[in-house]
């Protein structure tokens, strides 16, 4: 007969290398949808308490239903999976940063200096795919997973820390550390952001011209602009990336054609009202 002491050993090992197994796997993620959404509640909350660091936009409906109906135009896509699932909102900070980031269940903050940095609603479109994408491949919650390990997996499974969400949430800031995104997960987006927008009305490479932008700022002035150093540290911009973003456009029957679909004009006279 094998002691009491002697099986939760055993139990509690064979856990621990499952965990173990399976967080080597590649994507692995320990949350669920439903863990994403409170996630990102308590970050909404955090993101609120804080108007230093995130001064919403106040008053302006008109434009923060401009960007909110851009969003869910872009929800309807088939290819995005879980609409139904997280509550997706679109919010906008109103500073001079050209950024813009997405926290899990569907969070999306946009930046009004990277409204302004814009120049036709094609471009805004394809980052708004580019963060909804984010969203729907869990990229933060699986950074998080690879970061806490194995002892968050098990405070998880055995239900032994409730407050564990409202801690990562209040730490997720710090430095940006969970909304650095890896090549992989910017290239991932970009693919995602493309065939996103192959549904709407906009050219499906929108996410390029603002590429072409920040090449050229970085051209003009012989380095990297200050305004941009937030965007470019959480979205890293390799030069393989651009040109995979340009493949798969390339791989688009009809081509699509970049001169159409970007209403340019529509889009300054919102950015004319940019406070």
């Amino acid at each position: 007969m094998f002691s009491r002491k002697f099986l939760t050993f055993i139990l509690s090992f064979s856990l621990l290398t499952g965990l173990a197994v399976f967080q080597s796997c590649e994507q692995s993620n320990i949350f669920s949808d439903k863990d994403d959404v409170e996630l990102g509640e308590e970050i909404d909350k955090e993101i609120k308490a804080n108007p230093r660091e995130f001064p919403m936009l106040e008053g302006h409906q008109d434009i923060k239903d401009y960007v909110t109906e851009m969003g869910r135009t872009i929800l309807n896509s088939p290819k995005i999976k879980k609409k139904n699932i997280y509550p997706y909102k679109f919010q906008i900070i109103n500073d001079t940063i050209v950024n813009a980031f997405c926290t899990p269940g569907g969070y999306i903050y946009v930046y009004t200096g990277l409204m302004k940095f814009c120049d036709n609603e094609a471009t805004l479109a394809g980052i708004l795919g580019h963060e909804i994408a984010h969203a729907e491949m869990r990229h933060v919650t699986q950074r998080l997973t690879a970061y806490y390990g194995v002892s968050v997996l098990l405070a998880f499974i055995l239900g032994g820390n409730p407050s564990l969400l409202a801690e990562i949430a209040a730490n997720l800031f710090v430095g940006l550390a969970f909304l650095k995104n890896s090549r992989e997960d910017e290239t991932e987006a970009d693919y995602y952001s493309i065939q996103y927008l192959r549904s709407t009305k906009w050219y499906p490479g929108g996410i390029t011209f603002f590429f072409d932008k920040i090449r050229e700022e970085q051209r003009k002035k012989g380095t990297t602009p200050g305004d941009l150093d937030r965007i470019l540290s959480t979205h890293p911009l390799p030069e393989d990336r651009i040109k995979f973003a340009n493949k798969q456009l390339a791989k688009i029957k009809p081509k699509p054609d970049p001169t159409k679909g970007l209403f340019i004009d529509e889009y300054q006279r919102i950015k004319q009202k940019l406070p």
